[in-house]
C-alpha cells in the first residue's frame, strides 16, 4: 500500500517551499525567485535558486533540485514516508495508517534475524582473537601498530584455522541452515556440507550507518588466497551502497569525508585523529556510495593508493562525486604508497598538511590527462585542449565554468577566449553530457549525446517558456522523447498543458526515490552556455531537429513490416524534418 497522489499533492501544495526552506536556509528575493547558500555544498555566493511559482529550488552549482519533499529528504536524511510525515505534521494533515503485508512483513523479520546471526558471528570473532588461536592474528594486528582502543572501536577478531568453528557455534544457538546459509557467513558442497566462509583471518566487521553487523571483511594469515575476502550480497549487505567506517566517520566534526581505498588505512587514519575517513568494500567507488556520502557532507578527499592503479581510480571516481554534487580534492601521498604507510613514516602533523595541500579534482584530471599529449607538438596540443574543452562543457554553472576556462587558460598559456568558444561549441554538441543509454545501430556517440541533451533542454524550456507549446504543436510531441525517463515525464507535462497548468513540482511527486527526483529536477533546469538571442535561437532549432532526428531513427528500428499507416507517418516525419534543416518552415518562438 502506498500515499494516494492526490494526498501527497495535498500536502505539497500546502507547505509553501519558500516558507519551508526558509527555516534553514536564508532567502533573498531576486526577481521572481529567491537566492541563497546552498545547503547541500560549499559555496561563497549564492546559487540556490527556490522558486514560489513553480514551487521547486535548484542549485546551479552543485545540481541539487526538486521540490518541498525533496528538499526535506535531503536535507534531513529522510526516506519518502518519513519526509511525507514531517511535512504532513507540519501542516496539519493526518495520514493514514499504512498496512503491511505478509510478505512484507516476513522479509522484515528475515532481515532482522539476519542482523542477529551477524551480531553473534560479530562477537565470536572478537572473543577468538584473545584465545591462544587468535595470537598470531593479535601480534599481526600490533605490528600494524593498532592500539586496543582501536581494535575495540572496530570490533576487530580472528576466524579460527579450523572450518566450521563459527558453523558449530551458531547452530548451538538454535539457528537453521537455510537461514545460516542465507547469511552469506558459509559456504557449502557435497563433500564437506556446510562450512565457514571465513577461517585463518583477521576479521573486520562492515557495519552501516547505525552501527549493525551487514558483513565481513577478512584479511588470510599467511600466503593463502584470496589476501582480502568480503561477504557476498545478502538481504541486509549491499556493498555498492554502504562505505567501511562511516558510521563513526559521520558523527566527525572534520568538514569533509577522506575516500580511500582499504580497511587498513580507514583505521589508521581514525587512530591518527582523521575521524572522517571511509572505504569503499573491495569494488570501485559507485554512485549510490558518492550519494550516500553526500547525506553528511559537501567535499570529500580522494586518497587513493599513489600508484597507476589508484590514479586510475580517482579519476573514475571524480564525475561520480560530482555528479553527487560533492566537490573534491585529490591527495597527493608520494613518496608513500597508501595513508597507513604515510602517517607510519611521517607522522599525524605531516599528514594533515597534506590534506590542506589537495588538488582540485578538474586540475587533476587535467594532470592526468597532459600525459597523453605532446603539447610541444601543435596538434598534440589542439587535441589536448579539445579534450580539456569537452570536459568544460560539463559545468552548467555559469561562473563555475568561466572560472575553470581562465584557470586552464593561464595554466597551459592559451587564449581564454578561443576555449570558451571551443567549450560553448561542444556543448551544443552534447559534449560532457553522460549518456543515459547505449547508441543505437547506425547512431554515434556524439550524436547521442546530442540527443539526450536536446531532450532535457526542450523539457526545460517548455516549463520555462509555456508558450512554446503553441511553436511546437503538430512538430514535437512526447513520443518524440525516446529516453525512458525524458519520455515519461514529457507525457505528464503536455498533459497538464492540455489541463491548463504546467506543474513541474507535481510531476515530482510520482518520483519518490531521492536520486530520480534529482535527475528530474535537473532535467527541469538544463543551462547551455549561450547568451545572444541569435544563438538561443539557433539553438531551439538545433534542439527541435535532433528532437525529430532521434523520434525519426528510434520509430525506424521500432516500425512493425506491416505498418504503413506508420510508415506513411514517417516519411511525412522526415519531410518535415527536412524542410525545417533546409529553414523552410520557420519557428516563431522568443526568449525574450
Amino acid at each position: 500500500m502506498r500515499y494516494s497522489e492526490d494526498l501527497i499533492e495535498e500536502i505539497r501544495m500546502k507547505n509553501d517551499i519558500v516558507d519551508v526552506i526558509s527555516g534553514y536556509v536564508k532567502l533573498q528575493r531576486k526577481g521572481s525567485s529567491y537566492f541563497g547558500l546552498c545547503p547541500f555544498h560549499n559555496e561563497k555566493s549564492p546559487s540556490f535558486s527556490v522558486s514560489p511559482g513553480k514551487q521547486m529550488y535548484y542549485c546551479f552549482g552543485c545540481g541539487a533540485g526538486g521540490n518541498v519533499l525533496s528538499f526535506i529528504m535531503e536535507y534531513e536524511n529522510f526516506s519518502f514516508p518519513e519526509a511525507l510525515k514531517f511535512l504532513a505534521d507540519r501542516a496539519g494533515v493526518e495520514l493514514p495508517k499504512l498496512e503491511y503485508s505478509r510478505e512484507a512483513k516476513e522479509q522484515a523479520d528475515r532481515k532482522a534475524l539476519l542482523l542477529t546471526i551477524n551480531k553473534e558471528a560479530a562477537k565470536y570473532f572478537y572473543y577468538q582473537l584473545y584465545t591462544e588461536k587468535g595470537q598470531r592474528a593479535l601480534e599481526y594486528l600490533k605490528g600494524r601498530q593498532l592500539s586496543p582502543e582501536t581494535m575495540k572501536k572496530f570490533g576487530l577478531g580472528y576466524s579460527d584455522k579450523f572450518s566450521n568453528d563459527l558453523y558449530r557455534y551458531l547452530k548451538n544457538k538454535g539457528y537453521g541452515d537455510e537461514v545460516l546459509m542465507e547469511s552469506g557467513l558459509f559456504n557449502a558442497d557435497e563433500k564437506h556440507g556446510m562450512y565457514d566462509k571465513f577461517w585463518n583471518r583477521v576479521i573486520f566487521p562492515i557495519m552501516d550507518v547505525n552501527n549493525r553487523v551487514i558483513g565481513f571483511g577478512g584479511r588470510v594469515m599467511g600466503d593463502g588466497k584470496p589476501k582480502y575476502l568480503n561477504s557476498p550480497e545478502t538481504k541486509i549487505f549491499d556493498k555498492s551502497r554502504n562505505l567501511y567506517g562511516l558510521n563513526l566517520a559521520r558523527t566527525s566534526r572534520a568538514k569533509n569525508l577522506i575516500i580511500c581505498e582499504g580497511y587498513m588505512d580507514v583505521i589508521s587514519m581514525h587512530q591518527a585523529g582523521f575521524t572522517n575517513a571511509v572505504a569503499s568494500l573491495g569494488t570501485a567507488l559507485t554512485s549510490q556510495q558518492a550519494s550516500l556520502m553526500k547525506r553528511y557532507t559537501s567535499q570529500v578527499l580522494i586518497m587513493y593508493d599513489s600508484d597507476e592503479a589508484g590514479t586510475k581510480a580517482a579519476l573514475r571516481a571524480i564525475p561520480l562525486l560530482k555528479a553527487a554534487g560533492l566537490s573534491t580534492k585529490v591527495i597527493d601521498l608520494h613518496p608513500c604508497k597508501d595513508p597507513d604507510e604515510f602517517i607510519k613514516t611521517y607522522g599525524a602533523e605531516k599528514f594533515a598538511e597534506r590534506l590542506e595541500k589537495g588538488m582540485n579534482s578538474f586540475l587533476f584530471e587535467a594532470k592526468s590527462l597532459e600525459m597523453n599529449y605532446d603539447l610541444s607538438d601543435p596538434q598534440g596540443r589542439t587535441d589536448f585542449f579539445h579534450q580539456l574543452a569537452g570536459r568544460l562543457a560539463s559545468f552548467e554553472d555559469e561562473i563555475e565554468r568561466a572560472n575553470y576556462i581562465d584557470a586552464i587558460a593561464r595554466r597551459y598559456q592559451t587564449d581564454p577566449a578561443a576555449l570558451k568558444k571551443l567549450v560553448g561549441r561542444l556543448a551544443l554538441k552534447g559534449a560532457g553530457v553522460r549518456e543515459t543509454a547505449k547508441p543505437k545501430s547506425g547512431v554515434n556517440r556524439e550524436k547521442q549525446n546530442g540527443y539526450d541533451i536536446s531532450q532535457k533542454l526542450m523539457l526545460t524550456w517548455l516549463v520555462n517558456e509555456p508558450g512554446i507549446f503553441a511553436g511546437i504543436e503538430g512538430l514535437i510531441s512526447p513520443q518524440d522523447f525516446t529516453t525512458p525517463l525524458y519520455h515519461q515525464v514529457a507525457e505528464m507535462l503536455f498533459a497538464q498543458h492540455r489541463e491548463g497548468e504546467v506543474n513541474p513540482a507535481r510531476i515530482l511527486n510520482y518520483f519518490q526515490d531521492g536520486e530520480e527526483q534529482k535527475q528530474v529536477a535537473a532535467v527541469f533546469h538544463t543551462m547551455l552556455p549561450l547568451q545572444t538571442a541569435e544563438e538561443k535561437a539557433q539553438a531551439f532549432r538545433d534542439v527541435v531537429c535532433r528532437l525529430k532526428e532521434s523520434s525519426i531513427g528510434w520509430q525506424s528500428d521500432h516500425l512493425a513490416p506491416t505498418d504503413m499507416a506508420g510508415l506513411m507517418k514517417l516519411m511525412e516525419d522526415k519531410k518535415a524534418l527536412e524542410s525545417l534543416q533546409r529553414g523552410d518552415t520557420p519557428l516563431h518562438i522568443s526568449f525574450e
